[in-house]
């Protein structure tokens, strides 16, 4: 029962990705007293079943049987749970009971011999397992033995190993086979860094003050900077027309001025819509260079998917059953009351899903044939999920290779509808969480309850949140943040000036910056920032160098939170692997980005793979110290100078 993990009854397939331990789980019971035996077994996408892993129990969750399986390929996988009455750990389990209290000795040696025998029976031994298997039954029948030497090689690590992997199934039940998809590594690992074409490479007059906005051309001189920051993915608002009709000015206003370039949002104009370029950024082929130039730097364009229109769209003509007619007979216009959004019309997928399907479908193929694998699809949670669901699965079915990610802060049951249907990431409520309590337990959600249905992204800003955090908590709250995202989630995200700490919002209580991008072009003097060191580059760069070196902080479901005694200070770790070559990154922040703290972290030993009796030498990648830790450990986190540990485990002592 309570297999997992299993997505909406097995309809839909669980998230997985390529060399991500993935834990398989299952409760397991039977009538009686008698021991039970349990496996996972991978079914790949090509229909070969791979080597069963055998499941353990767990500790902690009575009847709970658990195996980690690791997909090393791309593609839709399967598993089955297999589950049996076991006769070997049975008798086991009974002789060491019985033979030490010398009851019914002779019979359970020869029960022993038995069961031997048919694992021999069963086949498949090697030469080293036959010879372990051929000493137990000869020690089994060696009366000439004493009774507890003979049992000692009944108990041996050896001979358990082998009935371990050559296990004697009875009563076999089968549970599955269930789905999962397999994805590629950048569909859980990656930095986003998000930035408006429009503006980069834009200048102003300075007699004039007219703007000249940046191009593709221009643009494309930015994503070096972008590389050097160690970012993977470089984001684009969307980069169309942009309607004249209710045009909005600077911050939002009603009343733009003849040169105002409106949100990129309100999309579609006399230029075109959806598949077309905004005629100030460039031709398509300055959008190809655009893309080559980013993929020669190991940066993959990410797309914006916004499906909406401007007034003076061409659907509105050509398609007006794309969209919602009032009774006074004029479009309805997008509303979040209290924000309203006079430039862009929602698209109503209850008067045409057929016809808007395959427009959508159109222009995502469209895109595609231009070099975009990734799309940041903006409010999906406004359109129907079956919708989604088709789409998705038709861009799967012959570009396994393209990510979507789903820009969607409502509630949790449609954040985790939309990464169930499809998707391969998720927006998340990172932004708004600042205690420790909340991002303990916001990080356990997400790598162990959720983890099946989406995969988060956990952008530090966007160009509509601008948290309160970030307005009064000054450098260091930049910084404090920076760390939580990179280390807490496999893929994080940056909006551009960020790394200026941009941080004034329009007015008190607001989280919409002030002169918001999104409705203006903005000019920032990035070599000034760079010559001034007024830049938090060096720390992005040296957090996603972290990323890139360490494979436990690519992974989602391996987090430990830790104990610490004050309120203000967050400890966790992330490991991959085991023994003495195991990758631990343990971090150390300090949430009161006003004051230094001091406190005392204890931790969970053995989920860093020691000893509770261990101390071990720790490296802080910030600052290049080393300090001598164990269970209990003081630090100190001054804000004003670092906020932040950064600490990869090196040898115990």
């Amino acid at each position: 029962m309570d297999v997992s993990p299993v997505v909406d009854l097995g309809r839909q397939s669980a998230k997985a990705t390529i060399g991500e331990p993935i834990p398989l789980r299952a409760s397991v019971f039977r009538e009686g007293h008698d021991q039970l035996g349990a496996e996972a077994v991978l079914i790949d996408p090509a229909g070969v079943r791979r080597p069963p892993v055998r499941m353990s129990t767990r500790p902690d969750v009575p009847d709970l049987y658990e195996a980690w399986v690791t997909p090393d390929v791309e593609g839709a996988w399967s598993f089955e749970i297999h589950a049996w009455s076991d006769p070997l750990a049975t008798w086991a389990h009974d002789a060491g009971i019985k033979i030490p209290a010398g009851v019914d000795v002779e019979l359970m040696f020869t029960e022993a011999r038995l069961l031997l025998d048919r694992v021999r029976a069963g086949g498949g031994l090697d030469a080293a397992q036959q010879r372990v298997i051929d000493g137990a039954a000869a020690a089994a029948a060696d009366t000439d033995r004493p009774v507890e030497a003979r049992l000692a090689v009944l108990q041996s690590p050896e001979l358990e190993a082998v009935m371990t992997s050559h296990p004697l199934r009875e009563l076999l039940s089968v549970e599955g086979p269930y789905p999962l998809y397999a994805d590629r590594d950048r569909a859980l690992f990656g930095s986003w860094y998000e930035f408006f074409p429009r503006s980069e490479g834009a200048t102003r007059d300075e007699k004039t003050g007219k703007v000249t906005t940046g191009t593709f051309q221009t643009a494309a001189k930015r994503l070096d900077a972008v590389a050097e920051m160690g970012f993977d993915v470089i984001y684009l608002p969307p980069i169309h027309p942009i309607g004249e009709v209710n045009r909005k000015g600077p911050n939002n206003t009603l009343t733009p001025g003849p040169d105002d370039p409106g949100s990129p949002w309100a999309i579609g104009s006399k230029d075109g819509g959806h598949d077309a370029i905004h005629p100030d950024l460039g031709t398509f082929a300055d959008f190809d260079a655009f893309v080559a130039r980013a993929r020669s730097l190991d940066l993959e364009v990410a797309l914006d998917l916004a499906l909406q229109a401007a007034p003076d769209h061409p659907w509105v003509t050509s398609h007006p059953q794309f969209f919602t007619t009032r009774a006074d007979g004029t479009i309805a216009y997008a509303e979040n009351p209290p924000k309203k959004y006079q430039d862009i019309y929602p698209i109503n997928f209850d008067n045409d899903a057929p016809g808007i399907c395959r427009e959508v479908l159109r222009i995502v193929r469209h895109w595609m044939s231009h070099g975009v694998r990734i799309f940041r699809v903006d409010n999906p949670h406004t359109k129907p999920l079956a919708f989604w669901e088709w789409l998705l699965k038709e861009v799967r079915r012959t570009d396994p290779d393209v990510i979507f990610l789903s820009e969607a802060f409502t509630r949790p049951a449609m954040m985790h509808g939309l990464g169930a249907i499809g998707y391969h990431q998720s927006y998340t409520y990172f932004t708004w969480r600042t205690t420790k309590q909340e991002l303990a337990s916001y990080f356990t959600e997400l790598a162990t309850e959720s983890d099946h249905l989406m995969r988060p992204n956990f952008f530090v800003n966007t160009p509509d949140i601008l948290h309160a955090y970030l307005q009064y908590g000054g450098p260091a709250a930049f910084k404090i943040r920076a760390v939580l995202a990179a280390c807490g989630s496999p893929s994080w995200g940056v909006y551009a000036g960020y790394e200026l700490f941009e941080h004034v919002a329009v007015r008190p209580g607001s989280e919409e910056y002030l002169d918001s991008e999104k409705y203006q072009i903005r000019i920032r003097d990035w070599e000034k920032a760079d010559a001034d060191g007024r830049t938090l580059a060096p720390y992005i760069t040296r957090l996603n160098r972290l990323r890139r070196q360490h494979r436990a902080l690519q992974l989602l479901r391996n987090i430990t939170i830790h104990e610490t005694d004050d309120d203000n200070v967050i400890a966790f770790s992330k490991r991959d692997g085991d023994g003495p070559d195991a990758d631990t990154v343990i971090v150390v922040v300090n949430l009161d980005p006003h004051a230094t703290r001091e406190t005392m972290v204890h931790l969970d030993m053995p989920a860093l793979g020691l000893d509770w009796h261990d101390s071990f030498v720790v490296h802080d990648e910030i600052t290049g110290d080393d300090w001598s830790w164990s269970t209990h450990s003081y630090v100190r986190l001054d804000p004003g100078h670092e906020p932040a540990h950064v600490l990869t485990v090196r040898s115990p002592r």
